[in-house]
């Protein structure tokens, strides 16, 4: 009989031994087995926790957003709710925070992002993930922009993070934080700029 309270630790582990076997591997390779290894359990214990191995893709796509959730919340509510700007700049800072920009949380967005082309369950999650960023972003910008300039520069912020997330991904370096920062920011007071102009 399992231990009682053992379901969440085992589905942390999990999750845990994910990342690393995908930042080892890849995802392609990152099999039952390994992870099972790297989290010190047996194979069966994946099917009983997850089904399968996209079970533990979406579980672990599920805590990294949930980490990218809470990086944006805790900056925010550090603030005065009544400067834009600065909800606006917490919530970049959010999406290159530590929990995102790590080798493993990266390599396994960026198998995510391919995986859920295919998936209907992770490009539910994938959508989400999209909106949430859009809509937090359009909120800001609609307190200081005319509704039209408030989407347009929402949306061009959302793919400029993306962007320079995926380029820092890619380019088998540490992630250059402070440089995509400098970039977003720089960004995002020219469409602030705006409201001035």
């Amino acid at each position: 009989m399992p231990k009682l309270g053992m379901q969440p630790i085992r589905r942390s582990q999990l999750i845990h031994a994910t990342l690393e076997a995908v930042d080892r591997v890849g995802m392609g390779e990152a099999s039952i087995a390994l992870i099972a290894k790297l989290a010190g359990m047996s194979n069966g214990i994946i099917s009983h926790y997850f089904q399968d191995k996209n079970g533990l893709l979406e579980a672990t796509m599920r805590h990294l957003m949930a980490a990218l959730r809470q990086a944006v919340r805790e900056r925010r509510q550090a603030l005065p709710d009544d400067n834009p700007r600065d909800h606006l700049r917490a919530i970049i800072a959010g999406n290159f925070d530590p929990s995102q920009v790590n080798g493993p949380a990266m390599k396994t967005w960026l198998a995510f992002w391919a995986s859920s082309m295919h998936q209907p369950s992770l490009r539910r999650l994938q959508r989400i993930n999209d909106h949430r960023l859009y809509s937090n972003l359009c909120g800001e910008f609609r307190r200081v922009l005319p509704y039209e300039d408030a989407r347009a520069a929402a949306r061009g912020l959302a793919a400029l993070i993306d962007g320079l997330w995926l380029r820092g991904a890619l380019s088998g370096d540490a992630f250059d934080t402070q440089e995509a920062l400098r970039i977003a920011y720089e960004y995002l007071d020219q469409q602030l700029a705006k409201q001035a102009g």
